[in-house]
C-alpha cells in the first residue's frame, strides 16, 4: 500500500537512495487521479521488492509540487538515489504503465553496466562484452543492455547483433543508434555478398568498409569523405549514409567524430 507523504526529503529523496519510490502526485478533486491510483497500487503491490510507491497531495503540498514542476495531474516521477530518472503525466492504463516501469526503474546491475560503457569508449571491447553477457543472461529485456551488446557485437557478429536490437528502434531514445547498426550491418552484408556497384571508387569503397571491420574508424571515414567527394551518387548515397552511421555508432562526444565531422559536411557542398 502506498502512503501520504509526510516528508518529503526523508520518505521520497533519502528513501530513493535504499530502494526507488514512485511518487503519485494527485488531489482529491482530481478525476483522473482516481483512476489512476488503484492502477498504481496493484503495479506496486506486484513489484514490492523493486520500489515502494508514494502519494503526495498537490493541494497540500503545492510549494513542492511547484519545485517539481507539477503543472497538471495525475503526475507520477519516479526518484532514484535522490533525482527524477522518469516520469509520466496522466492516466495510463495498467499495461502502459507496467511498460513505462520496464525502462525507467533502474537495473540492479547498472554499475556493471556504466563500467562495460566505459571500457567500451575506451575500445575495450572484450573486457566489456564479458560484462554485459553475464548481465544480459540474467535481465535479457534490459533495452540499453542490448544495446551496447549490438554494437560491440556489430563488427563480429552482424546477425545477433541485428537481433539483439531488432524491436528497440520503436525507443525514440535509442533509434539513431539502432539505425546506424542497421545501416553498417547493411553495409557489410552487401559488401560480403559482392552487391556493390561498379564504378572507380569501388576499390576504395571495400578499403573503407575494412577499415570499419577492423574498427579503424578514422581510417573509414577519411574514405567514405573521399569517395563522396568523387562519386557522390556511388551506391545510392552509400558513403554519407555511412558516415552517419559511423558518428551515431561511435557518439556526437567522440573525438573522431569531432575530428571528421565538419571535413564530411564540407564534402557534402562540392
Amino acid at each position: 500500500m502506498s502512503t501520504e507523504v509526510k516528508n518529503f526529503q526523508k520518505e521520497v529523496i533519502e528513501k530513493s537512495k535504499q530502494i526507488p519510490v514512485l511518487v503519485d502526485f494527485w488531489a482529491p478533486w482530481c478525476g483522473p487521479c482516481r483512476t489512476l491510483g488503484p492502477i498504481l497500487e496493484n503495479v506496486a503491490e506486484k513489484n514490492k521488492d523493486k520500489f515502494v510507491l508514494a502519494k503526495l497531495n498537490t493541494d497540500e503540498n503545492q510549494e513542492i509540487a511547484g519545485e517539481y514542476g507539477i503543472r497538471g495531474i495525475p503526475a507520477v516521477k519516479l526518484f532514484s538515489n535522490g533525482q527524477v530518472v522518469d516520469e509520466f503525466v496522466g492516466a495510463l492504463p495498467q499495461n502502459m504503465v507496467e511498460d513505462w516501469l520496464k525502462k525507467a526503474l533502474p537495473s540492479e546491475f547498472d554499475i556493471e553496466i556504466k563500467s562495460a560503457q566505459e571500457l567500451f569508449e575506451e575500445g575495450k571491447n572484450k573486457e566489456a562484452l564479458k560484462i554485459l553477457e553475464k548481465v544480459y543472461a540474467k535481465e535479457p529485456q534490459n533495452e540499453e543492455v542490448r544495446l551496447l551488446l549490438g554494437k560491440i557485437l556489430l563488427l563480429e557478429d552482424k546477425d545477433r547483433a541485428i537481433k539483439l536490437v531488432g524491436n528497440l528502434d520503436g525507443s525514440p531514445e535509442h533509434y539513431e543508434q539502432v539505425e546506424s547498426i542497421n545501416t553498417i550491418a547493411t553495409l557489410f552484408g552487401r559488401e560480403e555478398n559482392n552487391e556493390l556497384p561498379d564504378g572507380e571508387v569501388k576499390s576504395k569503397y571495400q578499403s573503407a568498409i575494412k577499415d570499419l571491420k577492423e574498427r579503424k574508424f578514422g581510417s573509414a571515414l577519411e574514405k567514405f569523405i573521399e569517395v563522396l567527394k568523387s562519386d557522390r551518387n556511388y551506391d545510392e548515397d552509400g558513403a554519407r549514409k555511412a558516415c552517419i552511421a559511423i558518428f551515431k555508432y561511435l557518439g556526437e562526444e567522440n573525438k573522431i567524430t569531432l575530428q571528421y565531422r565538419r571535413e564530411f559536411s564540407n564534402s557534402l557542398y562540392i
